[in-house]
């Protein structure tokens, strides 16, 4: 697209929203600051490196076999160092604890240690990319159905390992990058059927974690994940949604609302300024469950703009670290990193441009006539005029134009693996 044409457009955008008493620049420079915390898994169907080869278990299943994905380190990095130059502003990187660099040496998860992730924390100096970490229950001899919550001690000690493990080696990212890391904590744990001992489970997990937080760690942000089901465990989960939001507030730390993970029916944006009143921080989990939990590929949907916008006019971009979960292995897995991401920062952009100055007085007025129409009108308002100066002004592709640029890093990396 012309640049020319791209600034022409910007400018008219721009009085626009003036007449309407929105500042664009102000809102282009708030998006550059809203930094999205990039999902590696993404790349290779979540395979990780800890057994590559290895079979998906404890509710987890990329679905799809389309050509290209990453088999090791170096082609998950390359990938990842594509995407950023199709995205623009400043992101972060979410590491799960089985996307260590083992080097071929067989590292059981209660052994994992900040070495195994040294040349990570080194590249996202490079690549100038802090870095988020997640605990990995999945994928392993001792999953099974449960983990923290297991009956067995030696069970549930061995994951308690691993995540204070995973802590410390959150703990050490941030030390070197210089910022806090995001840990998060998600187990599987959970029934197929009738439970009759839902207290005992949940007094188990509860205790796990208190062993897992008894060591408090000064570059880590900690935060717990809910979950309203599971694959083949559809009648019980452990840690609910209720479950975990009161641990969170007990114990100071966050709470993650993960948009696939509650009732097909029920949006997790109405849950934000809920959780904000009583925690100092939250983070989110991005993603599109066409029916339940199937971590579609994140477009501009009502779900996504609505998130977008309880977080903006909440004024609470300083407060919710938001984090994308997906991953397609139908489809080219750049493209799917490059539409979700572009998705969620044209939501945030939308939230942005609303003239909700004028919102909120016709509703403190009762005007609500008014506000539907704003409201309503907004939606029209040139804002992917205003996506595109943004674009073209950080050196990524404008529109449609990073199509052709995946399709060529198709054609000459993605087709020889």
């Amino acid at each position: 697209m012309n640049q020319k044409q791209i600034e022409k457009n910007y400018e008219i955008a721009k009085e626009r929203y003036a007449a309407l008493g929105v500042d664009t620049d102000a809102a282009l420079k708030s998006l550059s600051h809203i930094s999205l915390s990039l999902h590696c898994w993404q790349t290779d169907d979540v395979s990780g490196f800890e057994n590559p080869d290895g079979e998906l278990s404890g509710g987890i299943q990329a679905t799809g076999n389309y050509p290209g994905k990453a088999r090791n380190i170096e082609e998950v990095r390359t990938d990842i160092e594509k995407v950023k130059t199709l995205v623009a502003g400043n992101h972060r990187l979410s590491l799960h604890a089985i996307y260590g660099d083992f080097k071929g040496e067989k590292v059981d998860r209660d052994q994992i240690e900040p070495r195994h992730f040294q040349s990570w924390i080194d590249w996202a100096k490079e690549n100038k990319m802090m870095l988020d970490f997640n605990s990995t229950s999945f994928s392993h001899p001792k999953s099974g159905d449960m983990t923290l919550a297991n009956r067995d001690k030696g069970i549930r000690d061995f994951w308690i390992e691993h995540t204070v493990r995973s802590r410390k080696i959150a703990d050490e990212m941030g030390r070197q990058l210089g910022g806090k890391v995001c840990h998060n904590l998600w187990v599987h744990d959970g029934s197929k059927d009738i439970t009759v001992d839902r207290y005992y489970y949940r007094s188990l997990l509860k205790d796990s974690l208190d062993k897992i937080y008894s060591c408090k760690l000064d570059n880590v942000k900690d935060a717990v994940e809910c979950k309203l089901f599971g694959t083949g465990l559809e009648s019980f989960t452990v840690g609910s949604h209720e479950f975990y939001m009161g641990y969170a507030i007990k114990n100071g730390i966050m709470a993650t609302l993960d948009m696939g993970h509650f009732h097909p029916t029920e949006e997790i944006y109405d849950k934000i300024s809920s959780f904000l009143l009583y925690m100092d921080e939250i983070m989110l989990h991005v993603s599109r469950p066409v029916r339940w939990d199937s971590d579609h590929v994140v477009i501009l949907n009502d779900s996504v703009t609505m998130l977008a916008q309880e977080i903006v006019w909440a004024n609470a971009l300083g407060r919710v670290n938001i984090g994308l979960d997906y991953f397609d292995a139908s489809i080219n897995r750049i493209g799917a990193y490059v539409i979700g991401c572009r998705a969620t920062q044209k939501a945030f952009l939308q939230a942005l441009l609303t003239p909700i100055k004028q919102i909120r007085e016709y509703e403190s007025k009762e005007r609500y006539f008014e506000r539907l129409a704003l409201l309503e009108e907004s939606k029209s308002l040139p804002w992917a005029d205003v996506f595109d100066y943004f674009c073209m002004v950080n050196n990524v592709p404008v529109a449609e134009e990073y199509i052709g640029e995946i399709q060529k890093y198709e054609k000459e990396v993605l087709s020889k693996r």
